[in-house]
């Protein structure tokens, strides 16, 4: 995975240069038309290839990593879930001025959900189904979650967080806030771990004909704390839908406990950063802590 231009934090990837690259690595799509289709992302910039592929292309360093994991897993977990998720047809290798390993997966139709596609309370059902058959495929070899990333041992962000509430301030209630992150802290820790998504967020899912029908993005996949994907209860569930994932996932209170420590921790530590940079997303955070502090 390294190349002259390796070391740079970003890569910038054209369609010319992904159709160069398919073309010489995979001759049989080489005739195939790419049209970008996510040229903003964060971690990776998307790239359709006719119309049943998409190419999907690292932009950034810390996201290198993931087309080999998925390409090694994704295929892997597909046959035990009951919907769709992008597993890569082939993985691809540095070349045409491009640094880093990327993935050619199956386009997956289907639309984020909103609420004239599909109930809340169905998509909270539909959601924890895709949950429960993720932690139940054998774990071995599966990548562990360690240090402070998603899904490790909770307290191992203990630290983190609590810097975050220092430095936030009266920006948030930092009383309330604290005795949350505290009763999250003394739930017991997960008796086995699982694999997890880690990001179950709205933009991560797609919905066909009323139903789930895709869940897209694993780049937290990995083998951790179930208690992470709580991340959906409060990220795009409210009020009866997210009583309904509850009590679809059949989670203990010692579960949904880090599961609330999770959100909490993930929205605290990323709003010292972005609270004077990107309005909307600390709109988004403070909206989540708020639901947190209320729930009944």
């Amino acid at each position: 995975m390294t190349s002259d231009s390796a070391t740079a934090a970003q890569a910038r990837t054209t369609g010319q240069q992904v159709a160069r690259l398919i073309a010489a690595q995979f001759p049989e799509w080489a005739r195939l038309p790419v049209t970008p289709v996510a040229t903003h992302g964060t971690d990776h910039l998307l790239f359709r290839v006719g119309d049943d592929l998409v190419a999907r292309m690292p932009r950034i360093e810390w996201a290198i990593e993931q087309a080999e994991l998925d390409h090694r897993w994704l295929p892997v977990l597909a046959p035990h879930l009951p919907v769709a998720i992008p597993a890569p047809l082939a993985l691809g290798q540095p070349g045409e001025g491009y640094p880093w390993s990327w993935t050619i997966a199956p386009w997956l139709p289907g639309d984020n959900p909103q609420p004239e596609t599909i109930a809340w309370v169905t998509l909270a059902e539909h959601l924890a189904g895709f949950v429960k058959a993720l932690a139940q495929v054998d774990t071995a070899g599966g990548p562990p979650k360690t240090r402070v990333q998603r899904g490790a041992p909770l307290a191992n962000r203990d630290d983190m967080t609590r810097a975050a509430i220092a430095e936030l301030g009266n920006r948030i209630d930092g009383v309330r806030v604290t005795a949350v992150w505290d009763a999250a802290l003394t739930a017991r820790p997960a008796t086995a771990s699982t694999w997890i998504h880690g990001d179950l967020d709205i933009g991560n899912l797609l919905v066909q004909d009323r139903r789930l029908s895709a869940v897209i993005d694993f780049g937290a996949l990995g083998v951790g704390d179930p208690a992470i994907e709580a991340f959906a209860a409060w990220h795009m569930l409210h009020g009866e839908s997210r009583q309904a994932y509850r009590a679809a996932l059949d989670w203990d209170e010692d579960t949904w406990q880090r599961g609330r420590g999770w959100v909490l921790s993930i929205e605290l530590v990323s709003l010292p950063y972005n609270y004077d940079r990107r309005p909307h997303f600390v709109s988004r955070s403070l909206a989540a802590i708020e639901a947190l502090l209320n729930e009944d």
